[in-house]
């Protein structure tokens, strides 16, 4: 499984978007994740389950003005 285009390490069966999150400690409250280029929208975070070879995106939303 890639993670932000670099390889997970500790993919397993059954692994959720919310366990990748809380296993790289992100908590920033502002994310958008998209798994092979489809959004995922945060109330999913806990029930979809990533397969071997999915592409995760995690991205931290920034704003300024």
């Amino acid at each position: 499984m890639q993670l932000n285009n670099r390889p997970y390490p500790d993919w397993h069966e059954g692994l959720t978007i919310r366990g990748v999150m809380e296993h790289m400690r992100f908590t920033w409250p502002k994310l958008v994740v998209k798994v092979n280029g489809q959004l995922v929208w945060p109330e999913e975070y806990d029930t979809v389950v990533l397969k071997e070879d999915d592409d995760l995106q995690i991205i931290h939303l920034l704003g300024g003005g």
